[in-house]
């Protein structure tokens, strides 16, 4: 079973690394440039991805945490921690490259306009969630408090992502009306550099979820 496992995560990071090459390759040399940001808008390819997987890594951890709360098993909590940790990651990289479209677009690194408000909240909860697990030494119990946060502090994520819809700013929206205000080349770009940033998520987090049964190994050790 564990010579399965290595062999199909091995599979996945090359999956990820061709698609994450062909994706750089689309971006910079395939997707026409655009009139009015010029090569400053190819920063947008990185951008929507991270927000997305972001999104998607949240949302595992939230469901794992629900899971865990139900079965109580570690597993659960395993898969909570780790998706939790690449999320942050992914969300913290979609606001670097924001800040970098802001200070094109609005001649500003940063304004506090809802979207990029709700972001920095949204980084604020899950940062904390992890601080909050470091906290607690107690097995059994970090695992319940986590679970729980992480349930509650996923309201954040669908009111950042409708933050912008409910509250019309300066902050661009790509899919409007059942369309996209995008060429269909820039269009099909976008999507595939979103499916290879869901693949290297993938990866990731099987990796990451390795490491973290190896660490509850270890603590168990400690302890005995």
């Amino acid at each position: 079973m564990e010579r399965w496992t290595r062999t199909h995560r091995n599979l996945l990071w090359a999956v990820s690394a061709v698609t994450i090459g062909i994706a750089l390759f689309l971006v910079f040399l395939v997707a026409p440039r655009e009139a009015t940001m010029g090569d400053m808008q190819r920063v947008f390819y990185f951008h929507v991805p991270a927000a997305w997987v972001g999104y998607l890594a949240l949302f595992v951890s939230f469901v794992a945490s629900l899971l865990y709360l139900r079965r109580r098993e570690s597993r659960w909590d395993r898969l909570a921690l780790s998706s939790a940790e690449i999320g942050l990651v992914f969300i913290t990289e979609g606001i670097i490259t924001g800040s970098f479209w802001a200070k094109a677009t609005w001649g500003v690194w940063w304004t506090w306009e809802p979207r990029l408000t709700t972001s920095a909240v949204l980084w604020a909860i899950y940062a904390s969630y992890l601080t909050l697990r470091r906290a607690m030494e107690e097995q059994g119990r970090r695992e319940r408090v986590a679970a729980v946060y992480s349930v509650l502090g996923f309201v954040a994520v669908p009111i950042n992502f409708m933050a912008i819809r409910w509250w019309r700013t300066v902050h661009p929206l790509v899919f409007e009306g059942g369309g996209s205000n995008l060429t269909p080349a820039m269009l099909r770009v976008l999507i595939f550099c979103i499916v290879s940033f869901t693949l290297f998520y993938l990866a990731v987090l099987s990796l990451r979820l390795g490491i973290a049964w190896a660490e509850e190994q270890v603590e168990q050790l400690r302890y005995e």
